[in-house]
């Protein structure tokens, strides 16, 4: 019998001094546990009626759907790993590591994909600015054209004769541009030249006669017609005619072919070539 009570005792000494120690945890850690997972739940609720609130905002402002969810996930994510970390160190758990780890992540992941985060940025910009929208026509980096797609890292333009470019957003969000459809009209400015030894009313005529049967020319604005200067051989004419944005090509085409064949019908010559001489 003394020797089954042995094991008994150590038992009974190895639970009691396991009860000391959950009491001491307990004693210590006990409140910040229970901080800790009410910040848990606290945090995590925000985090949701946050990012409800935000979504909301996205959609009256009438961001692209496709960046919508990118976006909200993202901020979803940076602020959950916010609030784990000041679990952490709620807890008394060192996050410094934890910081400098992430930081030097970033950093490195930053450095590598710098280019492609400048047009992330650059395209959340215009996304939320909207310096143009789907369907502008813009004039930006050196090429004009239809805004046909507006990416999260590029933007895509079609030009007029089809060819399509894919503009980087970065470049966009901080250079320049040109949107030609922001005020809904525009002024196409256009200039000919014809012989100076044409009358000039029937020249004027001539032109204006062009823009009054133009069918995409505003008919209601004040379009110009005028004598810009002039040379030896021949009277240079400014065309200014109105139109909608979208149809800014479709009016510089037709009033460029109709002039052609208004001063053929007209019997308008174009500038005669003199050729100087000199005596030998």
């Amino acid at each position: 019998m003394p020797d089954a009570a042995v094991p008994l005792q150590q038992a009974q000494t190895t639970a009691e001094r396991l009860y000391e120690q959950l009491l001491t945890f307990a004693t210590l850690y006990g409140g910040k546990v229970v901080l800790a997972m009410l910040t848990l739940l606290v945090g995590l609720w925000l985090i949701g009626l946050l990012v409800r609130l935000l979504s909301q905002v996205m959609k009256r402002r009438n961001l692209d759907r496709d960046v919508q969810p990118f976006l909200l996930s993202l901020v979803n994510t940076g602020l959950r790993i916010l609030l784990l970390l000041s679990i952490a160190s709620t807890l008394g758990i060192a996050t410094t590591s934890f910081v400098a780890i992430i930081g030097a992540a970033g950093l490195a992941v930053g450095l590598a994909l710098q280019g492609s985060l400048a047009n992330f940025a650059g395209g959340v910009l215009i996304l939320v600015f909207k310096p143009f929208r789907v369907g502008d026509l813009i004039s930006a980096q050196g090429f004009t054209g239809v805004v046909e797609a507006i990416h999260i890292f590029d933007t895509i333009l079609l030009q007029p004769d089809n060819r399509t470019v894919i503009l980087p957003n970065g470049a966009l969000s901080t250079s320049a541009l040109t949107n030609i459809s922001t005020r809904g009209t525009i002024r196409v400015d256009m200039t000919f030249s014809a012989g100076n030894q044409n009358p000039l009313d029937a020249t004027l005529a001539a032109l204006r006669a062009v823009v009054a049967a133009c069918p995409t020319a505003i008919q209601d604005q004040p379009h110009d017609v005028l004598v810009n200067k002039l040379t030896d051989s021949s009277v240079v004419f400014d065309v200014r005619v109105w139109t909608a944005g979208e149809t800014y090509w479709d009016t510089y085409y037709y009033v460029t072919e109709h002039v052609a064949r208004q001063f053929v019908a007209a019997g308008i010559a174009g500038p005669e070539n003199r050729v100087i001489t000199t005596a030998g």
